[in-house]
């Protein structure tokens, strides 16, 4: 299987802490995705976003500075026992903070639509949940 990379950049009217609390907690997820999230806060504790469509775990948490998780995606073509790795970096940039997020490990077949995915069903909500 071929795979490939997500690379992006969003920035954010919030501190760093803020937007890392959106992704790691389950309440905050679910509130800005509008799906059920289930969310670890320790390194190797599981995770399940979007109902199930998603789940993995986490390899690596530095509270609002780095999250490093391993995504599976319930997509046609993405293999069972296949995870993508995802990195999000957190940096404060005057009062707004700069999100680097880096997906390794991308089934080919898979890359258009989740690199619009993030877009849609992260970035762009969570800038709306922070207004």
């Amino acid at each position: 299987m071929k795979t490939k990379s997500i690379r992006q950049t969003v920035t954010f009217a919030a501190t760093p802490e803020q937007v890392y609390q959106l992704i790691m907690d389950q309440k905050k997820h679910a509130a800005f995705t509008g799906s059920k999230a289930v969310m670890s806060t320790k390194v190797n504790g599981k995770f399940s976003v979007f109902d199930g469509y998603c789940l993995g775990y986490n390899i690596e948490l530095i509270g609002g500075k780095k999250i490093v998780q391993a995504w599976h995606f319930a997509e046609e073509g993405w293999p069972d026992d296949h995870f993508s790795t995802c990195t999000f970096l957190f940096s404060k940039v005057g009062d707004k903070t700069k999100l680097i997020f880096l997906q390794t490990g991308v089934p080919e077949e898979n890359l258009d639509a989740l690199r619009e995915g993030w877009k849609q069903f992260y970035w762009e909500p969570m800038k709306a949940y922070l207004k």
